[in-house]
Formats: structure tokens, sequence, C-alpha cells
């Protein structure tokens, strides 16, 4: 990497900086060039808050750091928390560029002990950030010199915390403070008389230690020598009144020849010893303290046991792995368990079964958010959706995986790879009497091992029964078949939901009901990034159109080749209700002009035609055809009791959604010599610049070739008349979503949308099928399903998963 020459006064980044510290504390300075983000940080607040922010105790009990360029010098600085928003709906992240940039400074001496705060900006929406970002990687963003003297301590600038949190949820390390090697000594600042003596003592037993704390007799504890069973993943405990600088916790479940108990990692010794520690291995414990657990403490029914703590101070714990050459029979350690179980197994095991699994990814999900409440606070559980196959069953075995703690094996999960997940839960899921779907979802001791993380060489499992029938079932798997089938990203729901009305709302459990389209809007401007909600809501369909697969790839572009429906208003009878709408309507169709010579030909997605003439008539229904829910304006119209009330429409008609597919939205086919760059493209907003990649790096990919095509439907709310912009994928045969109901229908617009895809027992439609009557749906109240993410920006994703009819 070449040098980069050090800064001189004239970069415009410095100059405006220099003149800041000139002026007296407090002062302001806006930056008019652009400037680029290359770093953002997120951390939890302290009790100092108040103090720092007086006019933003509201905000989130989160505070961001950033680092800023102007492509010639770099500089540190923390955001006011009014900027918090933007961050949290990703329109100001890592690699925007953002103009007339306000900076303030604080701190008292020489220039480099003073802080620089960002108080405003406007981030910069035109699209050009790829190519701001393409011109500042070939200047080696990390020789670019700072604007003080030297790099700026990696900590947070506003709050006495020793480590970032990462930017999306509050379990995964983030940082290199987080040690991945032991450190060499631990506890020698602590050198007490007992705890010296405490080293030497002979190994105790763990019954031995509950049996003297339980007693009153503890005064010479003893070193353990344990095995660790399960590893927890981490849990931030800090909160905006408490002044721990490091707030976090992580528990081992460990064992030696007489009992099991739990070992509390606490604080700072998470940060030496999180990421060391790891199933199977052997630890010598010493200088830890004793209590009684919290199991005991909470259910006074149970027999009193004992927990074990590691704390950085007041003893300073001591921690040893031993080597496996240097492991004592005489320990009467026992083996690491497992119960490990086939995607066969699964089906007849019992509700809430604790099991291991193995198999190889056929789909990765993308990453998405749900709000967790823990008293007082709200935070983001962050999770996708997995789904293996291991040769015993059709059905593949499906896995909703939240974060545990290991975001360097988590990020790596792609299809084809081999991933173990240990202690997970068995969901079921009733549809109705005679159907249940099974998933399995994370426990507090889940951890994952995938190929290609060096994860899987160090685990025992692999002598275990079920993994060397497993591994031997994969020497006969057709590759090349199974990587054809392969897919990454996109929108995912499981399982699936009934297919009536009263069976849905029966299974809601108390969850709210139907709300209007103005109270849902509020609710979707409050979704924060790759946040997901569902709500439920009461619509008609105004218009429908169906893209092909090329839509897929043109996304924005309107491709020739989709029929749509839109709806025309119809002439108002004299003395009749401006707000009746009617019920009986024409179904006009009319054809674009297009030109021969250049007529794009595909299959039909949903139907195999016969012959070539059938083939040709659903081309032709493709050709820029328009197809509408209402008649002309000569119609005649005829009440009946169907009829229902909606507001009238109007030009500034509020309205939500997205017109087209996302990327986001769509799945890919997986490319396995790009799959890091796949990976990357379909993951989170990162932090760092370095991981960035522009957003044509997704474009490149090819969407899944079981998705061929999508609906998208406007609906208008019935309460307010709030229009909705919908994404309707129905399930079919070879998609995510499909797995046969016991159920058959008729495959009309209501079957299909009440069972969220096509009937097993027939062949589906075509989609100029469906199109051309879709006048069935016309004045049709329905009560709709739909699955609300926020996707970075303004943008929200609606799809329908359901959409009931009500019955009059």
């Amino acid at each position: 990497m070449a040098a980069m020459p050090s800064c001189s006064g004239a970069c415009a980044l410095q100059r405006s900086l220099n003149k800041l510290l000139r002026t007296p504390s407090g002062s302001l300075k806006t930056q008019a060039e652009p400037l680029y983000v290359i770093s953002l940080e997120r951390y939890g607040r302290d009790p100092n808050f108040a103090v720092r922010f007086p006019d933003s105790i509201s905000a989130s009990d989160s505070l961001y750091d950033a680092t800023v360029t102007d492509g010639d010098c770099r500089v540190r600085v923390s955001l006011e928390p009014s900027l918090n928003a933007q961050i949290h709906r990703n329109k100001l992240r890592c690699g925007s560029v953002v103009r007339n940039v306000v900076f303030s400074a604080s701190g008292e001496g020489d220039r480099d002990s003073r802080t620089f705060h960002i108080c405003s900006l406007d981030v910069d929406t035109s699209g050009g950030s790829d190519a701001a970002l393409l011109s500042l990687s070939s200047a080696h963003v990390d020789s670019l010199p700072w604007v003080v003297a030297e790099e700026p301590s990696l900590v947070p600038l506003r709050a006495h915390r020793s480590t970032y949190l990462p930017l999306w949820n509050n379990h995964d390390f983030s940082g290199e403070t987080w040690r991945h090697t032991p450190p060499s000594e631990t506890g020698a600042e602590d050198s007490e008389e007992e705890d010296v003596v405490e080293d030497v003592q002979p190994v105790v037993s763990l019954a031995e230690l509950r049996r003297r704390f339980l007693s009153g007799s503890l005064r010479r504890r003893g070193a353990l020598c344990v095995r660790v069973l399960h590893k927890s993943r981490l849990i931030y405990y800090g909160k905006a009144e408490q002044s721990c600088e490091c707030p976090y916790k992580a528990e081992l479940q460990v064992a030696d020849g007489s009992m099991s108990v739990c070992v509390v990692l606490w604080n700072s010794i998470c940060l030496d010893w999180y990421r060391c520690l790891q199933p199977g291995q052997v630890l010598r414990l010493c200088r830890y303290r004793v209590k009684d657990s919290y199991s005991s403490r909470s259910r006074q029914d149970t027999e009193p046991n004992i927990e074990i703590s590691l704390n950085s101070r007041n003893p300073t714990a001591k921690v040893t792995i031993i080597p496996k050459q240097q492991v004592s029979p005489e320990w009467g350690l026992p083996d690491l368990p497992h119960n490990f179980l086939t995607g066969h197994d699964l089906q007849s095991s019992p509700d809430s079964t604790i099991c291991d699994v193995i198999g190889v990814v056929v789909f990765v999900g993308r990453q998405e958010r749900i709000r967790s409440k823990d008293g007082r606070r709200s935070e983001f559980e962050e999770y996708r959706w997995l789904r293996l196959e291991d040769g015993t069953t059709d059905q593949p075995i499906t896995i909703k995986l939240f974060s545990t703690s290991q975001p360097d094996i988590q990020s790596r999960i792609q299809p084809m790879a081999l991933v173990v997940c240990t202690r997970l839960k068995l969901l079921r899921n009733t549809v109705s009497s005679a159907t249940t779907f099974e998933y399995l979802s994370n426990t507090s001791f889940t951890q994952v091992y995938c190929t290609g993380t060096g994860s899987h060489h160090a685990m025992p499992y692999r002598g275990i029964r079920p993994v060397r029938q497993f591994l031997q079932w994969l020497k006969q798997v057709d590759e090349a078949n199974m990587l054809d089938r392969a897919v990454i990203g996109g929108y995912f729901s499981y399982p699936p939901l009934p297919v009536s009305l009263q069976s849905f709302m029966e299974n809601r459990r108390g969850e709210a009901g139907l709300i209007s389209g103005g109270e849902m809007k509020l609710q979707c401007d409050r979704l924060h990034y790759r946040e997901r909600q569902r709500f439920v809501v009461q619509c008609t369909v105004t218009a429908a159109c169906y893209h092909c697969r090329q839509d897929m790839r043109g996304m924005q572009n309107s491709d020739p080749l989709t029929a749509q429906l839109s709806p025309r208003a119809p002439k108002q009878r004299e003395g009749s209700d401006p707000f009746k709408t009617p019920t009986k309507r024409k179904l006009l169709f009319t054809a674009a002009s297009s030109s021969s010579s250049s007529r794009k030909r595909f299959s039909p997605p949903f139907h195999q035609t016969s012959t070539e003439e059938d083939a040709e008539n659903d081309f032709s229904m493709f050709d820029g055809a328009m197809e509408f829910l209402v008649g002309n304006d000569d119609d005649d119209y005829e009440d009946d009791d169907e009829d229902f009330t909606t507001p009238p429409s109007s030009p500034m008609q509020s309205q939500l959604g997205m017109p087209h597919v996302a990327l986001e939205t769509l799945p890919w086919s997986f490319c396995y010599e790009r799959r890091h760059i796949q990976a990357a493209a379909v993951g989170m907003q990162t932090n760092s610049f370095h991981r960035l990649l522009p957003r044509r790096e997704l474009e490149s990919f090819s969407p899944a070739h079981c998705y061929t095509g999508y609906f998208t439907l406007k609906m208008r709310v019935l309460s307010d008349g709030v229009m909705l912009d919908v994404i309707f994928f129905p399930a079919t045969p070879g998609t995510l979503h499909w797995k046969p109901l016991p159920l058959t229908h008729d495959n009309t617009w209501e079957s299909v949308l009440s069972h969220g895809g096509f009937s097993s027992h027939a062949p589906p439609p075509s989609p100029a099928d469906l199109i051309a009557t879709a006048a069935q749906l016309t004045n049709r109240r329905l009560v709709c399903v739909l699955e609300a993410c926020a996707l970075g920006g303004d943008n929200v994703e609606l799809i329908l998963n359901r959409a009931f009819p009500l019955r009059s």
C-alpha cells in the first residue's frame, strides 16, 4: 500500500476544524464541501448523558461515533443524538456522502485533547455515493492522515464504556478488544496471600464445593477442574443510569465427575475470555466467587445450588485452559453431551425438544430484526432463516437462527456449507387440526459451527453415529443438482399461517387486531432498519399487475411483458352516494401496441402449455396487455347487499409500500465462485468502509430459478382510504414457501390469497389466467395479513402473506 502524504493546511476538512479550534469551546463551524462516512460505531449511553445532552433525554439508549473524510484527511467525531433517527432508518450510514456538516468541539487544552462533534448534516441521496466510494478506495483510506497528531484511541468518545456495540444487536461482540487468544497471565496484579494459597490448593470437586458453601464453612475453596458443556451468548446489561464501563456477562455450563454448575463471566473477563472458551474444553479455575445460583434464588421450590462467578477484581479470577494430554482421568470429567436428531426424527419429536442438528445449507435468508422488550427497554433481536438437508426426509430442516455471539461464523453461513447447530429448541405451529409445521430456534446456549470457518475440526461430535451417517449420505449427493437449488437472501416467512380467518384470529393469542391505514403508516414510519412487523388490516384490491422474471432483473424498469390491472373511477349517477362503491363491474381488456419484430418471448412461469398455439396465446397476453377491474364510464352499475363504504380517493392520498420489488426482497441463485461477495451483498449494512460493497454487486446476481415472477397489488384500506403497494409471491411447487397443505381449493383469486399460494391438487394457473380473472376481486372486502420490513431510508417493503375474504 502506497504511503499517503501528510495532511497539509490546504485540506478543506482541516481548515474548517482549525478555525473551530481557534474559537471558544461550544462554537459551531459549517463544512460546505462534501464529506464521506467511512466508519460508524454504536455504544450505550451512561449517567453523564443528561448533562451532555439535556435536550435529548428521550433519545434512544445508543450513542454513535463516526470517522469522516474529505478524501485528504480524516477525523473521528461523535454524533449528536438528534441524528440517531437517521441512523436507525439507515439513511445515515457507513458510505454516506454528507453535506452542510456543522461541527462543534469540546474539551480544553491543545488541539489533540479536544473532541469534535457533528451537530447536524444533510445526507446526499442523489445516488452518487458508489462513485465517491470507488474514488476513496483507490486513495487507500487507511493511509489518510488524521487531523489530530496521532490515531485516536478506539473507545467511545462520549460515554465511559470500554468497547463498542455492534450496530444492529446487543449480543455480538465488536472490535479488536475482544481477545481471540487467551491472555498470557490473568490475576497477576491481585496477589493477596489467600488467593496465592488457593492457586496451589488440591483440586476440589463441585459437589464438595457446594457442600462447603451451603454449610457456611467455605474458607479454602481450592482449584476447580471442569469441562465446559455449554456456552451462552453474550448478555449486555448496560443501562443509561449505570456507570459500569464493561457491562457484559456470559454463562458456561460446566461439570466434573460429581455434578454440573453455572459459571458466570463478568465484565472485562468477557473481553479476555469469551471468544477463547468453547464447549468441550477443560478449564482450571482459581480465585472465583461462590454464591447461590440464580435458579435457586428465583424458584423457591428447587434444591439449593451454587453458581461460580469469575470477576475482574476482588479477586481477579484466574482461568487456565488445560491441554487435552494433561487432563487427568482421576477427575472423571463427563463427555460433551449431544442429542443429534435427523430431519426425519424431528417430525415425530415432542414440542420443546432440545436437540442438535447437522445438514448442508440449501437456503440462507436475509438478516432481519424484531423488537424484544426487556423491562423498560426495547432491544432488537437479529435473526435469519436457514434450511438444511440431511437426506432423511424430503422436507428441509428449517431454523430461525438468532444471534449466537458468533458473528465471525454466522456472517459466513452460506449455501452448500455444512452446518452444525447445537442446543436448538423444537417449536410446533398448528395450522389446522390435522396440520402442524415444525421449526427450530435458539436457546440461550445455542452454538453454530460451519465449514470454512475453522470451527468444525476441534469439535468432538465428528465420531457420533448420526454425524457419520450424514457424512456417508453426503458422499452420494448430486452436488450440481443441489447447487442449482441453492438460494440466498430474500423475503421468507415461516411457518405458514392458517387458511381461514377464524383459525388465524384464534391463533393470534391476544395480539392487536385490525388497525387503520393511518395507524399502520405511523408504525411503519417508526420501524428501524430491517425491523419486521406484522399488520392486519381490512382492504380491497384496486389494481393488480404481474411482473415476469425480466422485471425482477430490471427492478424499476417497466417491462412490456406485464399485465396490469388499473381501476378507473366510475361516473357518478345523479343522486347517488359519492362514498358508495359499485360492486358489479365489467372487465376491460386492452392490448398496448408493440413491435412484432422486437417482441419478447418467455415461458409462463406457473403453467406449461402443451401446444405452440397455447403458448403463443399466453405470450400475447403479456405483450403490454392492460386489464381493468372497473368498466367504462358508460357501464351500468347495480347495487346489492355487498356494497360497502370507502372514503373518496384524492390526488394527495396517503400511500405506503413500494410499487416494485426491492433487491433485498428477492431470493438469489447461489453463486459459489462469488460466495463471499454474495454473502456480504445480502447482509446487513456494515459499520466499516472496508466491508462496503457497491449496490451494483447485488444487481449482478441472478434471481433464484424458483421465483419466475411476482404480483403487485394496489390496495385501499377501507377504514381511511390509505393506499398500499403490496408484493405477493404465491407459493408454488419448488419455491421456498411451498409446503402442500392437506386442503384442496379451486385456484381462484380468493382461494390463492387465503391459502398464500396454489392448490397442490391441481395444475396452477398461469399469471395471464389470474390477471384475466382479477375482476373476481372487485369490491371484495379482505382481511389482509401484511409483513412490513424497513429496508433502509424511506423504503418499507409490504408483503401480502394472507388475504381472507369477508363473507356477507
